[in-house]
């Protein structure tokens, strides 16, 4: 095989194995996502447009891709190690961002239509269960240790019993969801705490008939940004 055929043929299992992983729902989606041009791609894919020395280590560079990668006469989709602006090694196992709406609603994650699911993340650690989801944090209730946007990893798979005081939890009444810490007094009466002192209310109970979503086990915050770590619970 010619080097430029096995270019085309590296950069089109590269671009399948990060849509088969759901990360990306079309060639469009990774085009757009790293900023390529989808018809130049689609040309060097087909093998209508040149696809020289400085053109294959370019395209690596701009995606991510160890230096020589098209090159390799190996299969890429097993090789693959980078396939994000942040260099972050690509991975078969990815969580769904649910939106609130959906985390007021549903009886368990399987319950979700994932196939409405638009937006796919990787877990923060190896030891993250499957089941585990991620929410987009919204509102000033927890500001400023989580902002408009911080993205919050939920455990399902809690028991209220589990649950300690100070824990940061998602629950639901109704069709409503909320993110807010446990606060489990000595005569066992809970309650629910924003961080945010100057939001109000800043207390409320745990009504009767709030049922729990899950644990918030991890959170990060995109472009920069950080808060202490927390005891991470399985």
């Amino acid at each position: 095989m010619d080097i430029i055929t096995l270019r085309r043929r590296n950069l089109r299992t590269a671009i399948d194995a990060a849509t088969a992983s759901g990360r990306f729902k079309s060639d469009a989606a990774f085009c757009e996502h790293f900023d390529l041009n989808p018809s130049h791609i689609s040309q060097l894919v087909k093998g209508h447009g040149s696809f020289g020395e400085r053109a294959a280590r370019n395209l690596e560079k701009k995606i991510g891709l160890d230096v020589g990668f098209l090159d390799k006469e190996a299969n890429p989709s097993a090789e693959m190690a980078r396939l994000d602006n942040n260099v972050a090694p690509v991975t078969s196992k990815l969580l769904p961002v649910l939106s609130w709406v959906q985390a007021g609603v549903m009886s368990s994650v399987e319950a979700v239509d994932l196939s409405e699911v638009t937006e796919w993340l990787p877990p923060l650690s190896s030891d993250d269960p499957d089941e585990c989801f991620y929410l987009r944090v919204v509102g000033i209730s927890n500001f400023p240790t989580y902002i408009e946007g911080d993205y919050i990893l939920i455990n399902p798979k809690i028991c209220t019993s589990e649950l300690i005081s100070s824990d940061l939890i998602v629950v639901r009444h109704g069709t409503d969801a909320t993110f807010k810490k446990l606060v489990i007094e000595t005569d066992g009466r809970k309650y629910l705490q924003a961080l945010n002192p100057n939001f109000q209310p800043n207390i409320i109970e745990f009504e009767e008939g709030a049922e729990l979503v899950g644990l918030v086990i991890d959170a990060f915050r995109p472009l920069g940004g950080s808060r202490p770590k927390r005891d991470r619970r399985s």
